[in-house]
């Protein structure tokens, strides 16, 4: 991870400070800003139903190696592991030991670690058992849940993104063992052996090309800290009938400098499926038109949105979009009008971000977001002010 110096983040917040003053007020902003946690560096939070009660919580990574669930709805802390070795970069939410409860997944970047929790029958009053998944890829800066091989068990994707052995700038899918109880890593697969070079972010899965295999995308930043000098694109890996063989990879337009996220859906409603994309390094948000690939703007000017979701966040049918830039210290989702052409809007501001969950978090049947806050030091959440309110313009601070 790279953390920019003192003057870039002043010259930082100081821009977004003068622009804050030069269009609409936090006031006049209709969705409501929930701070659950503060006082450290937080760079991944998921939520879900981890204590069976009823509501939501949500467990975040909050620096250090310290890992908090927040129980909801008054977000009580109870610390679930505390260890400098598990500096949570990514993290996912899933029900590991098919046992109908939610686990946490975290998995750390360099060296690389991937571990699970396990929800006990207390999960507010007794230790999480911890279990390793695998310690062999490093440089994880994306792992997301999916049914790699359709058997009807969720597995899990990660990237290595550092070219050190022993799966140097490479793509990784993992197995769960028979007994996900045991001590066993789980069975590792890499897909992209060694052809994704140039510090690849966060990953994408689902069906891109309709074979009814689900694929995989990721992007990679490239810039100073590449010293493979390959990287600033997108792509996607096509997954063979067999997908414990090597995919097959696909090129997207572009040198795209800062690539981080890319996320598949069918955003202009054509039945082909198309990829959202964010330069999380760099600046912009663009969109891939499938099946040709033809790049699209939605924001070329947002600084730095490391995080990216797409949901139909006004529940009008079609795919939305939405990120937290820590360049330009805005939250701000974008409007599909349903053929792929977008309106931004600015949920709040003076909020800097590594990740953003898309999730229902007051359970009022509308869609909230979730930031973790890196330099912001918090976790909070932006309450939707309900589907089909008429949401003010805003531009979005640069």
């Amino acid at each position: 991870m790279v953390f920019q110096n003192s003057m870039r983040s002043f010259a930082i917040v100081l821009t977004a400070c003068v622009v804050t003053s030069s269009v609409h007020a936090q006031s006049d902003l209709p969705w409501k800003k929930h701070v659950v946690f503060e006082g450290a560096a937080c760079t991944t939070a998921v939520a879900g139903d981890f204590t069976k009660d009823g509501h939501i919580d949500i467990i975040a990574d909050t620096g250090s190696g310290v890992t908090r669930l927040l129980t909801g709805p008054d977000w009580k802390e109870i610390l679930l592991d505390q260890d400098h070795r598990t500096r949570f970069i990514h993290s996912e939410a899933m029900d590991v030991d098919g046992d109908g409860d939610l686990d946490y997944v975290g998995a750390c970047y360099n060296p690389g670690l991937i571990l699970w929790y396990e929800q006990p029958d207390a999960p507010t009053r007794e230790a999480w058992p911890r279990r390793l998944i695998d310690d062999q890829i490093h440089g994880i800066h994306g792992v997301i849940a999916g049914d790699v091989n359709r058997d009807g068990r969720m597995d899990l994707l990660a990237t290595s993104a550092q070219p050190k052995p022993p799966f140097p700038n490479s793509l990784a899918w993992f197995e769960a063992p028979e007994d996900v109880r045991s001590d066993s890593p789980w069975r590792r697969h890499i897909f992209a052996v060694e052809d994704a070079p140039g510090l690849t972010h966060y990953i994408g899965f689902g069906d891109i090309n309709g074979d009814g295999r689900p694929d995989a995308a990721t992007g990679a930043k490239g810039g100073p800290t590449d010293s493979s000098g390959m990287g600033e694109w997108f792509a996607w890996w096509q997954a063979p009938e067999d997908p414990t063989a090597a995919w097959q990879k696909h090129a997207l337009p572009a040198p795209q400098p800062g690539a981080t996220n890319i996320h598949p859906a069918d955003v202009n409603g054509d039945g082909h499926m198309d990829l959202v994309a964010s330069r999380g390094h760099g600046t912009g948000v663009i969109w891939f038109e499938g099946p040709k690939w033809k790049q699209h703007v939605i924001d070329l000017e947002i600084r730095e949105p490391h995080c990216l979701a797409v949901a139909d966040v006004d529940g009008d049918g079609d795919t939305d979009v939405a990120t937290c830039a820590f360049g330009s210290q805005c939250c701000v989702w974008y409007e599909n009008d349903g053929a792929g052409r977008f309106r931004s809007h600015v949920v709040g501001r003076d909020q800097e971000a590594y990740d953003i969950r898309v999730v229902d978090l007051d359970a009022d049947s509308d869609l909230d977001f979730l930031v973790a806050g890196r330099q912001s030091n918090n976790v909070v959440w932006y309450e939707n002010p309900r589907r089909g309110l008429e949401l003010e313009d805003a531009p979005v601070p640069r």
